[in-house]
C-alpha cells in the first residue's frame, strides 16, 4: 500500500447529508494518497453509511459529544503514530475543486518552515470570509459578539484590523497568528511538537489557541493561491447557547494566555 500523504478528519453532528457528501468527495478528489476519519458526535449512527463512499474512510461513533477539539484529538492521537506528512482539520460544510489539496501540499513540501496553512475561504458565491485574525483581546471578543450595530460602526476600523481587512486577501501570503479551524492543513511533524487541541475548549477559540502554539515553532500562513468554499453560518450571533459557549471559551483562552495583556 502506498504511504498516506494526507490524513483528514471531519467532526460530525447531525449534518446535512448532501453537504457532507460534497465535502467528502472534495477531500478525495485529488491525485495524492489520502485517508479520512469521520468522528460522529451525533446521538445516533445514521451517518455511518457515508463510510461507504470510499474505502479510505474510517467512521468513529462518538455520541458523548465532548466538543470540537476533543473529538479531533481522537484522530490526532491515531495519526501521530503514523507516517503521514500532513493532517487536515476540515469542517463538514467545506467543498473545493480537485487541485486545491495537492497545491497546498506542494507548497508545504517546498517550504519546510510552514507548519500550518489555510487557503482563501469564500462563500459559495465567491464573497470573502475574513477568517485571518489577530490574537483576540477581550475587547475584540466583546465587540464582535455582543456590541449592537451602532457600536460596531463606531469601532469599525478596529474590528476590520482584527480580521485583517486592512490587508489584501486576494494576492499576498501572510503569516497569521489566528487561522480559522474550518480548514487547517497541519504538518504532522510540527503537530507532534505542538500537541493536541486544548481539551478545555468545547467549541470556539480552540483554533486561536492551536494556531498560536504552531506559531511558536513554525510559520502559520494564509495562502490565497488556493481557494475553498464554505457554507458558513454565524451561530454565535443568533443563539444564547452559542454566545454562552463563546464566553466560556474566552475565559479559558484569556486565563491561559493572560487576561491583563489581552484586555484591549
Amino acid at each position: 500500500m502506498n504511504k498516506i500523504e494526507v490524513t483528514g478528519c471531519i467532526v460530525l453532528y447531525n449534518n446535512d447529508r448532501e453537504m457532507l457528501q460534497e465535502c467528502i468527495k472534495s477531500f478525495f478528489n485529488t491525485s495524492i494518497n489520502v485517508f479520512l476519519y469521520l468522528v460522529d458526535n451525533s446521538p445516533n449512527t445514521e451517518l455511518k453509511c457515508l463510510e461507504e463512499l470510499n474505502m479510505n474512510i474510517l467512521y468513529i461513533s462518538n455520541p458523548s459529544n465532548p466538543g470540537f477539539g476533543v473529538s479531533h484529538n481522537i484522530v490526532i492521537d491515531k495519526i501521530l503514530k503514523t507516517e503521514s506528512s500532513y493532517h487536515l482539520i476540515l469542517n463538514p460544510d467545506i467543498y473545493y475543486v480537485k487541485d486545491v489539496l495537492s497545491d497546498l501540499v506542494i507548497f508545504m513540501n517546498h517550504n519546510h518552515d510552514v507548519g500550518h496553512i489555510m487557503p482563501k475561504i469564500t462563500y459559495p458565491n465567491g464573497e470573502y470570509q475574513f477568517l485571518c485574525k489577530r490574537n483576540p483581546t477581550f475587547f475584540d471578543m466583546l465587540a464582535r459578539g455582543f456590541f449592537p450595530e451602532f457600536l460596531k460602526i463606531i469601532f469599525k476600523k478596529r474590528l476590520n484590523k482584527f480580521e485583517y481587512k486592512d490587508h489584501n486577501y486576494d494576492e499576498k501570503i501572510y503569516n497569521i497568528p489566528y487561522l480559522s479551524g474550518c480548514f487547517m492543513l497541519l504538518r504532522t511533524s510540527t503537530l507532534r511538537k505542538v500537541g493536541y487541541f486544548d481539551d478545555r475548549f468545547f467549541m470556539y477559540l480552540e483554533d486561536a489557541d492551536i494556531t498560536r502554539r504552531f506559531l511558536q515553532v513554525s510559520k502559520t500562513l494564509y495562502y490565497p493561491e488556493a481557494q475553498v468554499f464554505h457554507h458558513f453560518a454565524k451561530f454565535t450571533h443568533s443563539s444564547f447557547k452559542f454566545k454562552w459557549i463563546t464566553i466560556q471559551s474566552a475565559f479559558v483562552y484569556f486565563k491561559k494566555w493572560g487576561f491583563l495583556k489581552h484586555l484591549i
